[in-house]
Formats: structure tokens, sequence, C-alpha cells
């Protein structure tokens, strides 16, 4: 089983003991009960230039710990006045250490688009994330079929949300594309063996059509990684661990996007 296959069925495990709490049928009636969403996240990365998505996350799988102090609201105060255009924030609790808590306190600190960044395997973590104040959603191709996935993609428009589909290769790049992805990212980490190569954006951007917008995910290090996608096409990068390890995330924030 690789970690991905781990992380897929641990988070089926959560919606099970989710569901024991609350149903699928009373969350689906909170979640409706709210206003619909404006797809704010896809419009942030719709302006001019390239898009910046900076994560919140205490730990990943394999780099370990990246933050022994987590302030998250002050990171994520952080990446809005240094001009970050959305936000990700982890909710996976056993390998990234993510807390639903977290998203639900940072969307309601932010006015910036907030994306929950979970294992999606099920309907109901899409009524969770409408809740917990998220704006957009992660949808993974390789842990979920065609079917699932373009079922997913509809509801979040029935909620207005917008759906991140992510894709690391051409046959799931074609998989997102059927299933009526807007937002197509390539994540340059391979979650089976966890190796980097940001190259994999620059290959795969021509697969993904003008009109629909492109995030490059994972191992961007440098202001030369961004402008090189940006080149590229990307309209948008996904970067993590380079600002988690940064002591002055302002600062950090600003070096990647050349100011």
């Amino acid at each position: 089983m690789t970690s991905l296959d781990q992380l897929a069925q641990h988070a089926a495990e959560r919606v099970a003991a989710a569901q024991q709490r609350l149903s699928l049928r009373e969350l689906r009636r909170q979640a409706l009960a709210l206003p619909k969403g404006r797809f704010a996240f896809e419009h942030a990365l719709q302006k001019p230039g390239i898009s910046f998505i900076c994560e919140c996350k205490k730990a990943s799988p394999s780099k370990g710990i990246l933050a022994e102090d987590f302030p998250y609201l002050y990171i994520a105060r952080a990446y809005e006045d240094a001009g970050a255009d959305c936000i990700s924030v982890l909710t996976e609790p056993k390998w990234f250490l993510g807390s639903d808590a977290y998203l639900q306190e940072i969307a309601a600190a932010v006015s910036i688009p907030c994306l929950r960044k979970d294992f999606t395997i099920s309907d109901y973590q899409i009524y969770e994330a409408k809740l917990l104040g998220a704006q957009a959603v992660l949808l993974i191709c390789s842990i979920l079929s065609p079917e699932q996935l373009r079922t997913y993609i509809q509801l979040c428009d029935e909620l207005g949300l917008s759906a991140l589909v992510e894709a690391h290769d051409a046959a799931e790049i074609s998989m997102g594309l059927t299933a009526g992805a807007r937002i197509i990212g390539v994540n340059n980490r391979n979650l089976k063996d966890f190796s980097v190569h940001t190259d994999n954006s620059c290959a795969l951007r021509k697969l993904v059509p003008k009109e629909v917008l492109f995030v490059s995910e994972s191992g961007v290090q440098s202001a030369a990684d961004v402008e090189k996608l940006q080149q590229t096409g990307a309209d948008a990068v996904l970067i993590g661990e380079a600002l988690m390890r940064a002591p002055d995330k302002k600062a950090r924030l600003s070096e990647l996007r050349g100011a």
C-alpha cells in the first residue's frame, strides 16, 4: 500500500467516525442552508500575472515536522499581508497534523479565499468544507474514480465552491478535464514515492486548455522557479515547505514574488 493509499484509507475512517457524530443528511442540510459561494478561489487565480496559494501546514509525511511552533492564525495573516491570493490549509490530522479547527479559524480571520487541503474520498468532506468556511476543496484524481470526480465537481458547483483537481500525469489530466475541471493542479511531488520534479508542470501544461486555470503545486523554492512556471503558462503556484520553513514569511513570499 502506497502512502497515498494510506492517506485515502485513513480519510475514509475519519469520515465514518464523523458520521457517527453528525449524519450526512444533517450535514448536507446545514451546508445547503448557507449562502451559495461565489467561486472566490478561482476568481483569485484569474488576475493578471501569477497568483500565490500559500500553505499552512505543521508537518508532512515526507519532511516530518515543519513547524514545532505553529501559530497558524499569525501565519495566515502574514500571508495575507504579504499579498498572497489564497491560503491552503491542511486539515489531515494523522500525517500532516492538520485540523478542521485551523481551517475554520483561518477562514474567519482572513479576507482571501481558503482551500481545504485534504484527501477527499466522500461527499461528506465537501459539505464539511463548506461549513468550515472554505471556498475550495482539493480533489485528487489518483484516489477517485472518474464518476466520483465528476459527481464531486458538480457538488462543489452546487455549493459555490471551487474544485482544485490534482493530477500527476497525462491520463489524470484527461480524467480531470473530462469530469469538467475548471482548475487543474499538477503536483510536482509524486505522492507514491514523494520525489519532486517541477519540470512535471512544465511538461504537462500544454495538455491543459488555456481557459482552464493551471496551478503548479509543490517544489517551488525560488523566484527563478516561479518565473519559469509563469513563462510555461501557470496561472498560480501553491507553495508550502519553502514558506513554512522561513522565519520571516512575509519576506520569503516577497522574495518568491521577485520583489
